[in-house]
C-alpha cells in the first residue's frame, strides 16, 4: 500500500487531496506517523521505503518477487466514491524497481480507487517499468490472464490473480469483454474453484508452476472461513496449484500446508501508511512478514522462511527481538490449528508441517 501518505514522502507526489471522512489530505497521514515515531524525511530516495527488505532479497536471491499492489498508479482526479482512495504518482512508482519487483497482482479493492482511467494509467506505468501484472486489465481476457515469469531451469511460473467481493470490491469493478476492470469472483465456492482450475489447465504447460493470488475476506481477525479452506484445497486438488497467496487482512494470518502445497490465508500488509492510527493495536499491523517459499521441481513446498520486519517512519526496519517473539507466538498459535508449527531461529521464523 505505497499510495497516499507514502507517496507524499517520495520525490514527485500526487496532489494530496483526499475524499475521506477521516482526513482531507494525504499529508495528514505523514503527520500522524511523525507524531507516533518521529520525523520522516521528504523527497526520499525510492529505495528508502524498502530499507531492510533489500538486505533480505540480497541474502535469499529469490527467483520471483511477487507483491499485491494495493494502490492505483495515476494522477487522475476522478475518484471512486468508496471512502478511501489510494494512489501513487507514475513518477514515484519507480520505487517498485528499487526493490526489483517482478510481478504486481492487481486483483484487489484499491486498484480502481481513481476510476478506470486510473486503472489504465496503472497498467501503462507497470508496462513502462517492465513489471508483469495480473488480475486487472483492459477487458476480462486481460484481467484473467496470468503473469508469466521465467524462473530457474528454463521453467515458467504462472501467477493468476483474482478478487472476491468479501474483501469489499465493488461488483461494478468487474472486467467485462468491453470494459476495463478486475478479475472478480462473486463467491468463494468449489464451483468457482472448478471453473478457475479449468482455466489454469488450458493455459499451463506440463512443467509450469502455478501461484493463485486471492484478495478475500475482511481486514481484521484471525478466523479462516471454511469456504476459503475448501476453495484453496479444490484449486490444489484440481489444478495442481503450488501456492495460494491470500491477502486482504492487515495482519498475517494462519498458514496451512495441504498435500505439500502452501496456503497463505492472509499475508498481512507489507507496507502501509497506518502509523499513528489507533483502533486495532492488538493485531500489531506494524509488524510485517516476508515470505520465502522454496518449491521442489514438481511444485511441492520444501521450506518456508518468514522474515519479520516493522513499518516505522514509512519504511521497513528490523523489529526488536520482543516484537519478533510476539510474531512467533501469534503465528505459531494460528498455524497449529492447521497442523503446522512455527520455530524461531535468531530473527527469522520457519514453518514445519
Amino acid at each position: 500500500m505505497i499510495g497516499r501518505g507514502i507517496d507524499q514522502i517520495l520525490p514527485q507526489p500526487c496532489d494530496p487531496i483526499l475524499h475521506e471522512d477521516y482526513v482531507r489530505s494525504a499529508t495528514d497521514y505523514v503527520q500522524l506517523a511523525e507524531a507516533a515515531n518521529g520525523p520522516i524525511p521528504r523527497g526520499v530516495d525510492p529505495a528508502y521505503i524498502w530499507s531492510a527488505t533489500l538486505d533480505e532479497f540480497a541474502r535469499m536471491r529469490p527467483d520471483a518477487r511477487i507483491i499485491n499492489l494495493e494502490t492505483s498508479i495515476t494522477r487522475n482526479e476522478d475518484y471512486a466514491s468508496k471512502g478511501i482512495n489510494y494512489r501513487i504518482s507514475p513518477e514515484n512508482a519507480v520505487c517498485l524497481k528499487a526493490a526489483a519487483i517482478d510481478c504486481c497482482v492487481l486483483g484487489n479493492n484499491h486498484v480502481l480507487d481513481w476510476g478506470r482511467r486510473g486503472l489504465l494509467d496503472t497498467l501503462a506505468a507497470l508496462d513502462r517499468l517492465h513489471i508483469k501484472s495480473t488480475g486487472a486489465g483492459k477487458n476480462l481476457a486481460e484481467a484473467s490472464a496470468p503473469a508469466v515469469l521465467d524462473i530457474a531451469g528454463g521453467r515458467c511460473l504462472l501467477v493468476f490473480s483474482l478478487a472476491c467481493v468479501t474483501s469489499g470490491v465493488p461488483r461494478g469493478w468487474a472486467a467485462t469483454s468491453r470494459l476495463a476492470g478486475i478479475n472478480l469472483v462473486t463467491e468463494i465456492s468449489e464451483k468457482a474453484a472448478s471453473r478457475i482450475a479449468d482455466d489454469i489447465g488450458r493455459l499451463r504447460r506440463a512443467d509450469d508452476l502455478v501461484v493463485v493470488s486471492v484478495h478475500w475476506g475482511p481486514n481484521w481477525g484471525y478466523e479462516i472461513p471454511e469456504a476459503q479452506r475448501r476453495f484453496a484445497h479444490a484449486l490444489i486438488d484440481r489444478a495442481n496449484v503450488s501456492v495460494i497467496h491470500g491477502h486482504s487482512s492487515h495482519h498475517p494470518k494462519a498458514i496451512e500446508v495441504y498435500r505439500d502445497r502452501l496456503i497463505l490465508y492472509g499475508c498481512g500488509d507489507f507496507l502501509n501508511d497506518y502509523e499513528g492510527i489507533s483502533g486495532y493495536e492488538k493485531f500489531r499491523d506494524d509488524l510485517t512478514l516476508m515470505y520465502f517459499a522454496d518449491l521442489a521441481p514438481e511444485g511441492n513446498l520444501t521450506a518456508l522462511e518468514l522474515v519479520p520486519l516493522q513499518i516505522r517512519n514509512f519504511r521497513l526496519v528490523r523489529p526488536a527481538q520482543e516484537d519478533v517473539g510476539w510474531m512467533h507466538q501469534t503465528l505459531d498459535r494460528e498455524c497449529r490449528k492447521f497442523g503446522g508449527t512455527v520455530a524461531l531461529h535468531e530473527s527469522c521464523l520457519t514453518l514445519s508441517w
